[in-house]
């Protein structure tokens, strides 16, 4: 395992390089843990929701606020205050690849031990829980095995297999931040943001203001194996270039070569 502590990027920047990185996977390239944030602030959506239908446009051209199309499911999000992540693995891989639910379960309880580890008192959820109003928000809705606080939604994710290779996306909410996306959600009413504020959770009780990305990615590593490797800013962007991705022990060697 790799683990990446990128940098803050667009929307559009983000999941270019997430899409890199299942590239990589299906070149049975070693898995790579991807941490990083959005700069400016922005909204991703669902790969098979419509940007024209779920958003309105205008008002996020006339706002300034960029969205882009994540290559996993899942609903829209809007991307403030947050510890965003992504996980590219082969599918035959015997710790990060198997079935969409083994996967699925072995990234959230990373993500919970990490979390725990840093005095959150996460844990997976058991039910899944809906609303209806809320259709188009990814908060709004939990499905077994994400990670919630006193049974409301802190953890979002979404994944995408192919044949050969899978990447998964998350995010841990650290603010209020994401309620944003009511104000560019077409057509919502004004009960909206209160009832997605009631469905989802913030860390930020228990984490200090604006915690580093860097306080996450200690807490991963504590809790991952021995082995994995890390990579922080520009010196991964190998991990997104390299023509033949089946190893990166010889680009680990010499970062900036």
């Amino acid at each position: 395992m790799i683990l990446w502590l990128d940098g803050a990027h667009d929307p559009t920047e983000n999941m270019r390089r997430d899409r890199a990185l299942l590239a990589a996977a299906e070149s049975h390239a070693e898995p790579v843990l991807r941490l990083f944030a959005f700069h400016p602030f922005g909204i991703t959506l669902g790969a098979s929701q419509s940007p024209d239908q779920v958003l309105d446009l205008e008002r996020c051209r006339r706002d300034g606020v960029p969205w882009a199309v994540r290559p996993t499911g899942g609903r829209a999000i809007f991307h403030a205050e947050e510890w965003t992540y992504a996980l590219a693995a082969p599918i035959d891989h015997p710790a990060w690849g198997g079935t969409q639910t083994h996967a699925y379960e072995r990234m959230s309880e990373l993500i919970v031990k990490s979390l725990r580890r840093l005095g959150v008192p996460a844990e997976l959820a058991r039910t899944r829980r809906a609303e209806r109003s809320l259709a188009a928000a990814c908060f709004a809705a939990t499905t077994r095995h994400e990670v919630v606080v006193d049974g409301a939604k802190l953890v979002g994710s979404a994944q995408r297999r192919t044949q050969r290779g899978l990447v998964q996306q998350g995010s841990v909410l650290l603010s209020d931040g994401h309620l944003r996306l009511a104000d560019y959600v077409r057509n919502a009413d004004p009960s909206w943001r209160d009832a997605l504020r009631r469905r989802s959770a913030s860390a930020a009780t228990w984490l200090a203001a604006a915690p580093a990305l860097d306080r996450w990615a200690d807490a991963l590593i504590a809790e991952l194996p021995a082995d994995t490797r890390r990579v922080e800013g520009a010196r991964g962007l190998f991990l997104l270039t390299l023509e033949k991705h089946g190893s990166y022990t010889a680009a680990l060697t010499n970062p900036e070569a």
